[in-house]
């Protein structure tokens, strides 16, 4: 798989889309084997560490995507108590004033259907957006 595809450190806008089109397409599978897992994975970090380097980035900050999913779905703070643990702090994560913990982000991928990573890591928001529309 990994040499099919041969992942490397993406330096054009050429290759990080061909990167993107390969990771829209494992995106849509229902089922990853291990190695298309692992080709998910690498790719994920190629394309950020490529965008982060070539895009703005200021609205894919973990909070920002949080409060773009609880508006997308017209969801209350509320809901959010349970996960996160008290109203206080899911005003603090929303704000940004508080990071979510690994164990927050993995409930709240549950509760929108998406990877937790996108609470965790600074995806690019072309990334972020192409990961929500395929999640949907």
């Amino acid at each position: 798989m990994l040499s099919r595809y041969q992942p490397r450190i993406i330096k054009t806008e050429e290759k990080n889309e061909n990167f993107l089109e390969i990771v829209e397409e494992l995106l849509s599978r229902s089922y990853l084997k291990s190695q298309e897992d692992i080709l998910l994975k690498l790719l994920t970090k190629l394309i950020e560490d490529f965008e982060e380097k070539h895009y703005q980035r200021n609205s894919s900050k973990p909070h920002l995507k949080l409060k773009h999913l609880i508006e997308a779905q017209s969801l209350e703070q509320a809901v959010l108590v349970e996960i996160l643990g008290s109203s206080e702090i899911v005003d603090k994560v929303i704000n940004g004033e508080l990071k979510i913990s690994r164990q927050q982000a993995e409930a709240l991928g549950k509760l929108f259907h998406v990877d937790a990573s996108l609470f965790i890591f600074r995806l690019s928001d072309r990334f972020f957006m192409l990961l929500f529309i395929l999640t949907k």
